[in-house]
């Protein structure tokens, strides 16, 4: 259990080095130690590996591994740190690979510094609390995960058929089990709530 002597050890793992170096100062002042500042996910698993922080703050979206790939990685060490996403990215689809990943906590990256700080001391001192928010997202089989990828293409059901080299009739099927579990009707409303979920990738901005 952590020593509430001592001050929390953070890993800081953010591609943009101003919110990194703000998130430093923030958590300084509020009593943290920074012991590693890095800028994508396979340097924040060394400085894990190294360093050994009782905290890693890790953002989604990184370079060469992003965020939820380094947190699987990360609390598969021994120790292993706790690992908190820290990012603007709220999809539930997200939130619910960082907790498949291992994640304790997914805040904002808009949360006060005090709050933040608060948060990340109540994290330490119960891990095992349910910290995440609750979300529902829908499972799907690898076959509907292709072809929801393919509508998102905007391809039609036999264009769909024909990459996949499946009957028409096949595709509808796999359409209707997508449809029905994301408790719509039509394609359109399926790519909407996809894209609501964080189910379909888009481009960044």
């Amino acid at each position: 259990m952590q020593d509430n002597s001592k001050a929390i050890r953070v890993l800081i793992a953010d591609d943009h080095p101003l919110f990194r170096m703000g998130l430093t100062y923030a958590l300084k002042q509020q009593g943290f130690d920074v012991i590693a500042e890095v800028s994508n996910g396979q340097d924040a698993i060394s400085a894990c590996q190294d360093s050994q922080p009782d905290v890693a703050l890790l953002d989604v979206k990184m370079p060469q591994l992003d965020g939820v790939g380094a947190c699987e990685s990360i609390t598969s060490l021994n120790p292993a740190p706790l690992v908190i996403m820290l990012t603007t990215f709220e999809e539930p689809a997200i939130i619910q690979a960082a907790k498949d990943a291992g994640a304790t906590g997914y805040l904002n990256k808009e949360t006060d510094p005090a709050e933040l700080a608060r948060i990340i001391r109540a994290i330490v001192a119960k891990p095992t609390q349910n910290w995440l928010p609750h979300v529902h997202v829908p499972r799907f089989t690898n076959r509907e995960t292709q072809v929801l990828a393919l509508l998102a293409q905007g391809l039609s059901n036999k264009a769909i058929a024909k990459t996949l080299e499946l009957s028409p009739e096949t595709i509808k099927d796999y359409l209707n089990n997508v449809y029905r579990k994301l408790e719509v009707e039509d394609r359109v409303s399926a790519l909407k709530r996809s894209h609501e979920l964080g189910l379909i990738q888009v481009q960044d901005t």
